[in-house]
């Protein structure tokens, strides 16, 4: 992921969704997000190690998103495919999709990558800069957040359809060649899983698990679909999560929401930017920093119990 414009892993202790600000909440609350699951899945994922494709933690990391979906979807879809990145490599990789009331006619798309940078470029030490990133924040947080959403659903079934989608080789790209990032997404809007596909809107969650992480409204999302980002928002307020989802605008993101963007599905991007950071990000953005260490599971069940609460208005 690039910035356009400005604006084995170690378990650490868990926060409790208790800690989680509900201040003046009215929205309707159907279902409950467990954070402490979503780390958990979080954690078993930089089990595998980092999951970059053309290794084995990507292999075995693929294998088990594939049997987590389908533990709690109707019916689930690999989409294998082979890419080229900029750098001339060619990449076997797997996009993942769960769905859930295969039936309905009004859907949601709800995605995440789910595959690590080969390289932390932006580490401190730049001895460490050849190292794969772990990629315990800027991927497994989002995929994190979808598994557990899925488990939700099949304990409760919304009334619309939901497919989630876990999409692959997102992160071998290069700041200066916007096309070079979302590689699987850019395949998976070429050969959608379903023909004549069109959601009501999705919802792409990308490092959304980090200690002291707020979420401002994407530029290309408010661009693209500012409907869908005041939906959301508005209901993190209504929810009592004012204090994480920041109603001023944030950066512009090369994502793969603007590839389904430009399909011409309505999608946004929560994300957690922070301008003041040298990077934008995180400080363990593209580094080896980005561990379990760097996960807060009450972070994980604002964003969880947010999407939730927007899927069960419908």
């Amino acid at each position: 992921m690039a910035v356009i414009a400005l604006v084995g892993c170690k378990a650490q202790k868990q926060a409790s969704d208790s800690n989680v600000s509900s201040d003046n909440t009215t929205a309707t609350v159907v279902v409950d997000f467990n954070g402490n699951n979503a780390y958990q899945l979080v954690k078993a994922q930089c089990d595998f190690g980092p999951r970059v494709p053309g290794t084995a933690a990507h292999s075995k990391c693929a294998e088990w998103l594939e049997q987590s979906l389908r533990q709690y979807c109707d019916s689930t879809l690999v989409q294998k495919a082979q890419v080229t990145t900029f750098d001339g490599k060619v990449l076997d990789i797997k996009n993942i999709i769960g769905i859930v009331n295969p039936d309905a006619d009004s859907r949601i798309l709800l995605l995440a990558h789910w595959d690590c940078r080969p390289w932390a470029d932006n580490d401190p030490d730049s001895a460490k800069h050849r190292e794969p990133v772990m990629g315990a924040n800027d991927a497994a947080s989002g995929v994190a957040v979808l598994l557990e959403l899925a488990r939700v659903m099949n304990e409760k079934k919304p009334n619309v359809g939901v497919d989630i989608l876990l999409v692959d080789a997102e992160d071998w790209g290069e700041n200066e060649n916007e096309d070079s990032w979302a590689l699987g997404t850019q395949y998976w809007a070429e050969h959608p899983h379903q023909e004549r596909y069109a959601p009501r809107f999705g919802v792409l969650l990308d490092m959304v698990g980090a200690k002291g992480a707020k979420f401002s409204k994407e530029m290309m999302s408010m661009q693209y679909a500012p409907s869908v980002v005041n939906e959301v928002w508005d209901m993190a307020q209504q929810s009592g999560y004012g204090s994480y989802f920041d109603n001023g605008m944030g950066g512009a993101i090369t994502d793969d929401h603007i590839v389904v963007n430009r399909m011409g599905i309505k999608c946004i991007d929560i994300i957690d930017m922070r301008p003041g950071s040298d990077t934008g990000f995180f400080d363990g953005w593209h580094t080896t920093s980005d561990t379990i260490d760097e996960i807060d599971a009450t972070v994980l069940k604002v964003v969880g119990q947010t999407v939730a609460n927007v899927i069960y208005s419908y």
